[in-house]
């Protein structure tokens, strides 16, 4: 039986891994006391266990160290939770909980994170249609098994639902709930569970969803000292008449020192990463004002304004398509393959454009789409973080001054036409 203390802040849904299956194996899992996430974490002996400073961790009695929520779950887990002696089962279990990560987390994160007020709202964001689609998925899943692998509760299950744990407790209201009638059913299923409840003490499924707003972020920047930029003009704006009376002093100095709550400390206690396009001549194409103008007018308008201002010294265009078309089923999961990889792609957003279509139907579609970057090569190759779809996808560099790419740009930026083997144009997805 594993035995260890687990490092973490209260309500990480991380940790509720590990935590839960803990009551499912007996493993004895303590809680390490007096933990404060950014300076706990952040302590020379911590670092020297735990080199990345995240959370949460976990150490054994006997001095070994272990990182990543899902292989602390798996450690404390029992044979059955692993999907037992079922090398196949074994396997959905890693499937699934792969699918957590990275699929559910990066859209949870990206719809919700924004109406907590600890990210910005991104104009033009397809976080809620991600989300859906994840539900959707399990939706079809669950239609004819109550677990994901199995006729018991697995990991698979137990990940599963602490990504989602997020979306019902923030989003799915009740009629947002209620196209996804097996997903909901296994996640109540789930939380009833006396192993659940034993950690999920006071979670409660939404019943008014949360709304966007933008004071909230604002409020998160001051307290994190990154106020600046579009949080300085929007607070601005949102100053009160100079009429009004000012705050007493010791109000004011308590306001300035409130503290953040341990989600806010592990958000904004992310480095800020090196813009991969840094080293690249910036040249003249403004991407923000193409996107503007591609978003808010016709195509006949913006496609003629992309090639306006289309800067070929300095950026180039490029064709994509998918090299297993052939295995291929479900429309909707050819779809989640690229909400999956704009998610992953996030931090190139703003130097890139893209237009992805799904041609033909359940069992017989093609994924190809037109990328324009800052640069003359792979911009995939710039960073790490970019590689993980790049090489599933063929990638030919396009001539700006030919016709075949202009006719390839005007049938991509307006989702029309053919593949070309001539299944039909059926639903397309915008990177910016």
């Amino acid at each position: 039986m594993a035995t260890g203390t687990l490092y973490t802040y209260p309500d990480n849904f991380r940790a509720f891994k590990a935590l839960i299956a803990a009551q499912y194996s007996g493993a004895s899992v303590k809680l390490a006391e007096n933990f404060k996430f950014g300076e706990t974490n952040k302590a020379p002996e911590f670092l020297k266990k735990f080199p990345s400073g995240k959370v949460p961790a976990f150490e054994t009695p006997n001095g070994q160290y272990l990182s990543e929520s899902n292989a602390i779950a798996y450690f404390v887990a029992n044979e059955q939770l692993r999907g037992g002696k079922c090398p196949f089962a074994q396997a959905q279990v890693h499937q699934w909980m792969s699918f957590a990560d990275n699929e559910i987390v990066p859209a949870s994160c990206a719809l919700v994170f924004p109406l907590l007020g600890i990210m910005p709202q991104k104009r033009g964001s397809t976080a809620r249609q991600d989300v859906e689609e994840v539900l959707a998925l399990l939706n079809e899943k669950l239609l004819n098994c109550t677990y994901l692998v199995g006729e018991r509760i697995t990991l698979a299950d137990i990940v599963v639902f602490c990504s989602l744990l997020h979306v019902y407790q923030y989003v799915m209201e009740p009629s947002a709930r209620k196209p996804y009638g097996n997903t909901n059913r296994w996640f109540m299923t789930l939380l009833n569970q006396p192993q659940f409840k034993a950690v999920l003490k006071t979670f409660k499924v939404c019943e008014h969803a949360l709304v966007f707003d933008p004071k909230k972020y604002a409020e998160f920047l001051a307290k994190t000292g990154q106020a600046g930029g579009d949080a300085k003009q929007q607070q601005k704006q949102e100053k009160k008449p100079k009429e009004e009376k000012k705050k007493p002093v010791k109000e004011a100095e308590h306001e300035q020192k409130e503290e953040m709550d341990a989600t806010e400390e592990a958000l904004a206690s992310e480095p800020k990463s090196k813009d991969p396009f840094e080293s690249l001549p910036k040249g003249k194409f403004n991407f923000d004002d193409f996107k503007k103008v591609y978003s808010n007018e016709d195509e006949k308008v913006s496609i003629p304004y992309f090639w306006d201002k289309f800067d070929p010294e300095n950026c180039s265009i490029w064709f994509g398509e998918y090299k297993y078309n052939e295995e291929l089923t479900k429309t909707f999961m050819s779809c989640n393959l690229i909400s999956g990889m704009f998610q992953r792609l996030d931090k190139m957003r703003k130097q890139a454009f893209a237009s992805m279509c799904l041609f033909g139907g359940d069992n017989d579609s093609t994924i190809s789409g037109i990328w324009v970057w800052r640069g003359q090569d792979l911009a995939f190759t710039l960073s790490p973080d970019w590689q993980v779809d790049y090489e599933v996808y063929d990638w030919k560099k396009l001539d700006p001054n030919s016709e075949e790419t202009k006719k390839l740009v005007e049938q991509y930026f307006s989702w029309t036409g053919t593949d070309k083997n001539g299944r039909k144009f059926n639903q397309g997805k915008i990177f910016k």
